[in-house]
Protein backbone atom coordinates (compact mmCIF):
# COMPACT_ATOMS: atom_id res chain seq x y z
CA UNK A 1 0.00 0.00 0.00
CA UNK A 2 1.29 3.39 -0.97
CA UNK A 3 1.88 6.35 1.35
CA UNK A 4 -0.86 8.18 -0.80
CA UNK A 5 -2.83 5.01 -0.21
CA UNK A 6 -2.56 4.72 3.43
CA UNK A 7 -2.90 8.31 4.72
CA UNK A 8 -5.36 10.29 1.95
CA UNK A 9 -7.96 8.24 2.14
CA UNK A 10 -11.70 9.64 0.79
CA UNK A 11 -12.95 10.60 4.44
CA UNK A 12 -9.44 12.19 4.79
CA UNK A 13 -9.70 14.41 2.08
CA UNK A 14 -13.35 15.00 2.61
CA UNK A 15 -12.05 16.62 6.06
CA UNK A 16 -9.15 18.48 4.54
CA UNK A 17 -11.72 19.79 2.53
CA UNK A 18 -13.95 21.03 5.22
CA UNK A 19 -11.24 21.95 7.12
CA UNK A 20 -10.22 24.68 4.17
CA UNK A 21 -13.52 25.52 3.92
CA UNK A 22 -14.35 26.94 7.75
CA UNK A 23 -11.28 28.38 7.57
CA UNK A 24 -12.31 30.33 4.29
CA UNK A 25 -15.75 30.74 5.18
CA UNK A 26 -14.52 32.96 8.59
CA UNK A 27 -11.86 34.83 6.47
CA UNK A 28 -15.13 36.04 4.59
CA UNK A 29 -17.38 36.17 7.77
CA UNK A 30 -14.88 38.67 8.51
CA UNK A 31 -14.47 40.64 5.88
CA UNK A 32 -18.05 41.13 5.45
CA UNK A 33 -17.87 42.03 9.09
CA UNK A 34 -15.55 44.68 8.80
CA UNK A 35 -17.16 46.22 5.71
CA UNK A 36 -21.04 46.09 6.59
CA UNK A 37 -21.71 44.52 9.54
CA UNK A 38 -19.69 46.95 11.89
CA UNK A 39 -19.90 50.33 10.23
CA UNK A 40 -23.69 49.80 10.69
CA UNK A 41 -23.58 49.04 14.09
CA UNK A 42 -21.19 52.34 14.19
CA UNK A 43 -23.70 54.28 12.39
CA UNK A 44 -26.15 53.44 15.25
CA UNK A 45 -24.24 53.72 18.08
CA UNK A 46 -23.79 57.49 17.01
CA UNK A 47 -27.18 57.83 18.00
CA UNK A 48 -26.77 57.21 21.78
CA UNK A 49 -26.94 59.89 23.79
CA UNK A 50 -23.17 59.08 24.70
CA UNK A 51 -20.05 58.16 23.09
CA UNK A 52 -19.62 55.74 25.08
CA UNK A 53 -20.59 52.66 23.01
CA UNK A 54 -19.00 54.17 19.69
CA UNK A 55 -15.69 54.35 21.97
CA UNK A 56 -16.13 50.99 22.94
CA UNK A 57 -16.72 49.68 19.35
CA UNK A 58 -13.76 51.50 17.49
CA UNK A 59 -11.75 49.91 20.26
CA UNK A 60 -12.83 46.07 20.11
CA UNK A 61 -12.56 46.51 15.80
CA UNK A 62 -9.58 45.12 14.89
CA UNK A 63 -9.54 42.46 18.16
CA UNK A 64 -13.16 41.80 17.02
CA UNK A 65 -11.41 40.94 13.19
CA UNK A 66 -8.78 38.78 14.72
CA UNK A 67 -11.82 36.96 16.67
CA UNK A 68 -13.15 35.65 13.54
CA UNK A 69 -9.83 34.29 12.77
CA UNK A 70 -9.30 32.37 16.12
CA UNK A 71 -12.65 31.06 15.90
CA UNK A 72 -11.82 29.74 12.29
CA UNK A 73 -8.54 28.16 13.22
CA UNK A 74 -10.18 26.43 16.30
CA UNK A 75 -13.07 24.73 14.35
CA UNK A 76 -11.40 23.86 11.44
CA UNK A 77 -9.00 22.07 13.58
CA UNK A 78 -11.72 20.00 14.92
CA UNK A 79 -11.71 18.70 11.77
CA UNK A 80 -8.34 18.29 10.70
CA UNK A 81 -7.04 14.69 10.43
CA UNK A 82 -3.99 15.02 11.38
CA UNK A 83 -4.40 17.34 14.72
CA UNK A 84 -5.61 16.94 18.11
CA UNK A 85 -7.44 19.55 17.92
CA UNK A 86 -7.64 18.35 22.24
CA UNK A 87 -4.40 18.55 22.56
CA UNK A 88 -3.54 20.97 26.09
CA UNK A 89 -1.18 23.39 24.56
CA UNK A 90 -3.31 24.00 21.41
CA UNK A 91 -6.21 24.86 23.79
CA UNK A 92 -4.20 27.11 25.77
CA UNK A 93 -3.10 29.00 22.63
CA UNK A 94 -6.30 29.29 21.62
CA UNK A 95 -8.11 30.45 25.24
CA UNK A 96 -4.70 33.01 25.79
CA UNK A 97 -5.67 34.05 22.06
CA UNK A 98 -8.57 35.17 23.01
CA UNK A 99 -7.32 36.98 26.52
CA UNK A 100 -4.60 38.81 24.39
CA UNK A 101 -8.20 40.20 21.75
CA UNK A 102 -10.24 41.59 25.41
CA UNK A 103 -7.22 43.01 26.67
CA UNK A 104 -6.23 44.40 23.35
CA UNK A 105 -9.84 45.80 22.71
CA UNK A 106 -9.43 47.11 26.42
CA UNK A 107 -6.14 49.03 26.02
CA UNK A 108 -7.62 50.46 22.94
CA UNK A 109 -10.45 51.83 24.68
CA UNK A 110 -8.37 53.03 27.19
CA UNK A 111 -6.34 55.26 25.14
CA UNK A 112 -9.98 57.22 25.04
CA UNK A 113 -10.67 57.13 29.04
CA UNK A 114 -9.21 60.63 29.14
CA UNK A 115 -11.65 61.90 26.78
CA UNK A 116 -14.08 60.10 28.72
CA UNK A 117 -12.94 61.62 31.83
CA UNK A 118 -13.35 64.47 30.41
CA UNK A 119 -17.04 64.63 29.40
CA UNK A 120 -17.33 63.32 33.07
CA UNK A 121 -15.72 66.27 34.24
CA UNK A 122 -17.55 68.34 32.40
CA UNK A 123 -21.18 66.42 32.35
CA UNK A 124 -21.24 65.90 36.61
CA UNK A 125 -18.90 68.78 37.85
CA UNK A 126 -16.47 66.32 39.26
CA UNK A 127 -13.22 67.88 40.29
CA UNK A 128 -10.77 65.96 38.24
CA UNK A 129 -7.83 67.84 37.40
CA UNK A 130 -6.56 68.14 34.13
CA UNK A 131 -3.05 66.65 34.81
CA UNK A 132 -4.64 63.97 36.83
CA UNK A 133 -6.54 62.41 33.94
CA UNK A 134 -3.84 61.81 31.38
CA UNK A 135 -2.05 60.56 35.07
CA UNK A 136 -5.22 57.61 35.62
CA UNK A 137 -5.54 56.96 31.56
CA UNK A 138 -1.56 55.91 31.67
CA UNK A 139 -2.38 53.80 35.15
CA UNK A 140 -5.56 52.29 33.85
CA UNK A 141 -3.73 50.85 30.66
CA UNK A 142 -1.08 49.14 33.21
CA UNK A 143 -3.59 47.58 35.07
CA UNK A 144 -5.11 46.16 31.99
CA UNK A 145 -1.36 44.80 30.87
CA UNK A 146 -0.17 43.59 34.20
CA UNK A 147 -4.31 41.66 34.59
CA UNK A 148 -3.60 40.60 30.90
CA UNK A 149 -0.31 39.16 31.77
CA UNK A 150 -1.39 37.73 34.80
CA UNK A 151 -3.99 35.09 33.38
CA UNK A 152 -2.10 34.33 30.48
CA UNK A 153 0.56 32.90 32.94
CA UNK A 154 -2.25 31.57 35.29
CA UNK A 155 -3.25 29.79 31.61
CA UNK A 156 0.03 27.93 31.15
CA UNK A 157 0.17 26.79 35.00
CA UNK A 158 2.46 29.71 36.26
CA UNK A 159 1.47 30.34 39.64
CA UNK A 160 1.33 34.14 39.94
CA UNK A 161 0.84 34.30 43.94
CA UNK A 162 4.44 32.53 44.18
CA UNK A 163 5.77 34.84 41.62
CA UNK A 164 4.48 37.98 43.62
CA UNK A 165 5.79 36.13 46.78
CA UNK A 166 9.06 35.49 45.44
CA UNK A 167 9.09 39.72 44.31
CA UNK A 168 8.59 40.38 47.85
CA UNK A 169 11.93 38.32 48.83
CA UNK A 170 14.02 40.02 46.47
CA UNK A 171 11.78 43.93 46.78
CA UNK A 172 15.65 45.18 48.68
CA UNK A 173 17.72 44.43 45.52
CA UNK A 174 14.77 45.77 42.81
CA UNK A 175 13.96 48.54 44.95
CA UNK A 176 18.22 49.73 44.82
CA UNK A 177 17.81 49.13 41.12
CA UNK A 178 15.01 51.07 40.51
CA UNK A 179 15.53 53.66 42.80
CA UNK A 180 15.54 56.13 40.54
CA UNK A 181 12.56 54.85 38.71
CA UNK A 182 10.72 54.72 42.08
CA UNK A 183 11.75 58.14 43.28
CA UNK A 184 10.08 59.53 39.74
CA UNK A 185 7.01 57.49 40.27
CA UNK A 186 6.12 59.02 43.51
CA UNK A 187 7.88 62.20 42.78
CA UNK A 188 4.90 62.08 40.35
CA UNK A 189 2.10 61.13 42.91
CA UNK A 190 3.10 63.87 44.93
CA UNK A 191 2.82 66.41 42.21
CA UNK A 192 -0.71 64.91 41.55
CA UNK A 193 -1.90 65.04 44.86
CA UNK A 194 -0.68 67.95 46.01
CA UNK A 195 -1.50 69.91 42.56
CA UNK A 196 1.13 72.80 42.62
CA UNK A 197 0.20 73.09 38.89
CA UNK A 198 -1.75 71.70 35.98
CA UNK A 199 -1.88 70.75 32.55
CA UNK A 200 -1.60 74.31 30.98
CA UNK A 201 0.02 76.64 33.32
CA UNK A 202 3.18 78.86 32.96
CA UNK A 203 5.37 77.38 36.11
CA UNK A 204 9.19 78.68 36.94
CA UNK A 205 11.30 76.18 39.04
CA UNK A 206 15.14 76.32 39.50
CA UNK A 207 15.34 73.78 36.50
CA UNK A 208 13.25 75.32 33.90
CA UNK A 209 10.44 77.81 33.16
CA UNK A 210 7.34 77.23 31.05
CA UNK A 211 4.27 75.57 30.00
CA UNK A 212 3.13 72.34 31.53
CA UNK A 213 2.42 70.43 28.78
CA UNK A 214 2.28 66.85 30.04
CA UNK A 215 2.77 64.34 33.16
CA UNK A 216 3.83 61.07 33.26
CA UNK A 217 5.12 58.31 35.41
CA UNK A 218 8.46 59.62 34.96
CA UNK A 219 8.98 62.91 34.36
CA UNK A 220 6.57 65.90 33.38
CA UNK A 221 7.50 67.49 29.96
CA UNK A 222 7.29 71.68 30.18
CA UNK A 223 7.26 73.72 27.01
CA UNK A 224 9.81 77.12 27.29
CA UNK A 225 9.01 80.13 25.69
CA UNK A 226 11.66 79.76 23.30
CA UNK A 227 9.57 76.24 21.86
CA UNK A 228 12.12 74.19 23.79
CA UNK A 229 10.46 70.62 25.29
CA UNK A 230 12.26 69.98 28.63
CA UNK A 231 12.06 67.03 30.05
CA UNK A 232 12.30 66.82 34.16
CA UNK A 233 12.31 64.06 36.15
CA UNK A 234 9.36 64.06 38.36
CA UNK A 235 11.88 63.15 41.64
CA UNK A 236 13.58 66.50 40.56
CA UNK A 237 10.12 68.56 40.24
CA UNK A 238 9.06 67.44 43.73
CA UNK A 239 11.64 68.64 45.94
CA UNK A 240 12.43 72.12 43.79
CA UNK A 241 10.71 75.46 44.51
CA UNK A 242 7.66 75.61 42.09
CA UNK A 243 6.22 79.49 41.50
CA UNK A 244 3.16 78.76 39.22
CA UNK A 245 2.96 82.03 37.85
CA UNK A 246 -0.80 81.37 36.27
CA UNK A 247 -2.65 81.06 39.65
CA UNK A 248 -1.60 84.77 39.56
CA UNK A 249 -5.45 86.56 40.17
CA UNK A 250 -3.34 89.99 39.23
CA UNK A 251 0.10 91.08 38.19
CA UNK A 252 2.21 93.49 39.67
CA UNK A 253 3.94 96.86 38.12
CA UNK A 254 6.53 98.99 40.72
CA UNK A 255 9.20 101.30 40.04
CA UNK A 256 10.32 104.30 41.06
CA UNK A 257 9.52 107.78 39.04
CA UNK A 258 12.95 110.24 39.18
CA UNK A 259 12.05 113.96 38.75
CA UNK A 260 15.03 116.53 38.64
CA UNK A 261 15.54 118.42 42.06
CA UNK A 262 14.20 122.00 40.07
CA UNK A 263 10.74 120.65 40.42
CA UNK A 264 8.69 122.65 42.99
CA UNK A 265 7.24 121.08 45.79
CA UNK A 266 4.12 122.14 44.08
CA UNK A 267 4.41 120.36 40.82
CA UNK A 268 5.08 117.34 42.85
CA UNK A 269 2.38 117.33 45.05
CA UNK A 270 0.01 117.46 41.76
CA UNK A 271 2.22 115.40 39.60
CA UNK A 272 1.08 112.27 42.70
CA UNK A 273 -2.43 113.53 42.74
CA UNK A 274 -2.66 113.12 39.21
CA UNK A 275 -0.76 109.80 38.31
CA UNK A 276 -2.95 108.66 41.84
CA UNK A 277 -6.18 109.35 39.87
CA UNK A 278 -5.02 108.24 36.67
CA UNK A 279 -4.80 105.02 38.30
CA UNK A 280 -8.19 104.87 40.45
CA UNK A 281 -9.84 105.29 37.13
CA UNK A 282 -8.28 102.94 34.51
CA UNK A 283 -10.83 99.78 34.14
CA UNK A 284 -7.89 97.28 34.10
CA UNK A 285 -6.07 98.80 37.08
CA UNK A 286 -7.00 96.67 39.99
CA UNK A 287 -8.21 99.10 42.57
CA UNK A 288 -7.31 96.82 46.08
CA UNK A 289 -3.80 98.12 45.97
CA UNK A 290 -2.50 101.39 45.02
CA UNK A 291 0.32 103.78 45.90
CA UNK A 292 1.53 106.48 44.56
CA UNK A 293 3.85 108.22 46.80
CA UNK A 294 6.98 110.92 47.32
CA UNK A 295 9.02 108.40 48.20
CA UNK A 296 12.92 109.82 48.58
CA UNK A 297 15.54 112.42 47.84
CA UNK A 298 17.88 110.15 45.43
CA UNK A 299 21.35 111.19 44.21
CA UNK A 300 20.44 112.71 41.00
CA UNK A 301 16.95 112.67 41.27
CA UNK A 302 13.44 113.28 43.71
CA UNK A 303 11.94 110.03 43.66
CA UNK A 304 8.18 109.13 43.44
CA UNK A 305 7.21 105.38 43.97
CA UNK A 306 4.51 103.75 42.19
CA UNK A 307 3.07 100.12 43.09
CA UNK A 308 -0.04 98.76 41.83
CA UNK A 309 -1.55 95.51 39.95
CA UNK A 310 -3.19 94.87 36.63
CA UNK A 311 -6.22 92.69 36.90
CA UNK A 312 -5.20 90.76 34.02
CA UNK A 313 -2.40 88.19 34.39
CA UNK A 314 -2.00 87.69 30.70
CA UNK A 315 1.65 88.68 29.55
CA UNK A 316 0.79 90.23 26.46
CA UNK A 317 -2.37 91.97 27.72
CA UNK A 318 -0.19 93.10 31.00
CA UNK A 319 2.50 94.74 28.97
CA UNK A 320 -0.16 96.74 27.15
CA UNK A 321 -1.77 98.24 30.18
CA UNK A 322 1.74 98.81 31.18
CA UNK A 323 2.74 100.69 28.12
CA UNK A 324 -0.50 102.71 27.82
CA UNK A 325 0.07 103.83 31.78
CA UNK A 326 3.14 104.95 30.92
CA UNK A 327 2.85 107.39 28.10
CA UNK A 328 -0.11 108.79 30.04
CA UNK A 329 2.32 109.22 32.99
CA UNK A 330 4.48 110.64 30.64
CA UNK A 331 1.88 113.25 29.43
CA UNK A 332 1.04 114.13 32.93
CA UNK A 333 4.46 115.09 33.56
CA UNK A 334 4.83 117.40 30.55
CA UNK A 335 1.59 119.16 31.32
CA UNK A 336 3.01 119.78 34.66
CA UNK A 337 6.51 121.04 32.93
CA UNK A 338 8.15 118.72 34.93
CA UNK A 339 11.52 116.99 33.75
CA UNK A 340 12.48 113.17 34.33
CA UNK A 341 15.22 113.20 35.77
CA UNK A 342 19.06 110.90 34.86
CA UNK A 343 21.57 109.64 36.51
CA UNK A 344 24.16 113.33 36.91
CA UNK A 345 26.60 114.92 39.11
CA UNK A 346 27.45 118.40 39.68
CA UNK A 347 31.03 119.62 39.98
CA UNK A 348 31.65 123.38 41.63
CA UNK A 349 35.24 124.49 40.82
CA UNK A 350 36.46 127.70 42.85
CA UNK A 351 38.39 130.20 40.83
CA UNK A 352 42.10 131.03 41.70
CA UNK A 353 41.52 133.82 43.54
CA UNK A 354 39.37 132.41 46.09
CA UNK A 355 41.80 129.82 46.88
CA UNK A 356 44.75 132.50 47.31
CA UNK A 357 42.44 134.16 49.81
CA UNK A 358 42.21 130.95 51.79
CA UNK A 359 45.48 130.09 51.49
CA UNK A 360 46.96 133.74 52.94
CA UNK A 361 44.13 133.39 56.01
CA UNK A 362 46.02 129.98 57.00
Amino acid sequence: MSFVEKYLTYDTLVKILITIGIFLLFVIFRKIFAKYIFKIILRLSKKTPTDFFTHLLTSFENPIRWFFIIIGIYLSARYFPYFNHENPLFLKLMRSSLIVLVIWGLYNFSSSSSLLFRKLNNRLNIEIDQMLIPFLSKTIRFIIIAIGISMIAEEFGYDVNKFIAGLGLGGLAVALAAKDALGNLFGGVVIITEKPFSIGDWIMTPSVEGTVEEISFRSTRVRTFAQALVTVPNATLAVETITNWSKMGKRRISFHLGLTYDTPKEKIEKIVRRIEELLRSHPDIHQETIFVKFDQFNESSLDIFLYFFTKTTNWGDFLTIKEEINFKIMDIIEEEEASIAFPSRTLYVSSDSETKAVKDRA
